[in-house]
């Protein structure tokens, strides 16, 4: 039996971990361009892992400049079954309160510049994405979290701004009458792909500031959002090592067959190197 590889995308601290076990470092090359960065290989609490930091090493890609394409697509193509996504966000709600933890359950969309598909020049396909977060991966997650003690809420939606200011005052009103709990920029784009690539994604999504809706807190700034990240950030390692050996044995969500019945296009009629392209995703089907 291949063994389980989970991938977990996110920033340096999370594959600097205690007890995380380093073996390799692999440069994946995709039909999509290149992944933000070389994919950390190892193992931790005896579950191989692979760590990819979504906006390179030392953080030098903007969110809208992430291959997200490129990224997923290499996870993919490595055997990853599960990706376990870590981003910072801004809290919309007086609940939610910065250094609070949110396992997301679903996602708006107000991203206006990135591609967010495999689908395409040439290939159409529509898979579900009305639960755009595996119920079974996020529930583990939170189980987990809960286990440790840590503050974490079991849902919320998440809003995906383009980035990479900041909401304005009138749109963080906005969001919160959509009833929206947490705002970030990269999380949407990346179950996207996950979905279409068939790979269980969920979020721990780590607020670390009241967005700008709330008066009686300081306007966010970069540096508040780095010093509460610095602390959510072991809180996130410790909710990862904890979930690794809970994952389901078998996949019997819909994300492991969310592509089936979902291209229409006449398998004849897809141009043969996108095909071979996309063999990793959709080759079972067509």
């Amino acid at each position: 039996m291949t063994e389980r590889l989970v991938g977990v995308i996110g920033g340096s601290g999370l594959y600097e971990m205690p007890g995380f076990k380093f073996s390799q470092e692999m440069e994946v090359k995709t039909p999509f361009g290149k992944p933000s960065g070389k994919i950390t290989i190892g193992k931790l609490s005896g579950v191989k892992m692979a760590f990819l930091p979504r906006h390179g090493r030392g953080h030098i890609i903007l969110p809208s400049e992430i291959n997200y394409r490129a990224n997923i697509w290499a996870l993919k193509k490595l055997g990853v079954e599960f990706i376990i996504a870590s981003a910072a966000c801004g809290s919309l709600s007086e609940k939610i309160h910065p250094g609070d933890i949110v396992i997301i359950d679903q996602f708006i969309d107000r991203t206006k510049h990135r591609i967010d598909t495999f689908m395409g020049n040439g290939i159409v396909g529509h898979p579900a994405f009305a639960d755009p977060i595996c119920p079974a991966l996020s529930q583990v997650l939170y189980q987990a979290s809960k286990s440790l003690g840590i503050k974490t809420h079991q849902a919320g939606t998440y809003v995906c701004i383009e980035g990479p200011s900041f909401s304005t005052r009138a749109e963080s009103h906005l969001y919160r009458q959509w009833k929206a709990e947490v705002v970030g920029m990269t999380n949407l784009t990346e179950a996207k792909l996950a979905r279409e690539a068939e790979i269980c994604y969920a979020s721990i999504a780590l607020c670390t500031d009241y967005d700008c809706w709330r008066d009686t807190w300081a306007s966010v700034t970069i540096e508040l959002v780095l010093r509460v990240m610095s602390q959510n950030i072991k809180n996130c390692q410790k909710i990862i090592k904890a979930a690794v050996n809970k994952l389901p044995k078998t996949r019997t969500c819909v994300c492991a067959r969310a592509m089936k019945n979902a291209v229409i296009t006449d398998p004849e009629k897809i141009p043969p190197q996108l095909k071979k392209d996309l063999k990793i995703i959709i080759g079972k089907y067509c």
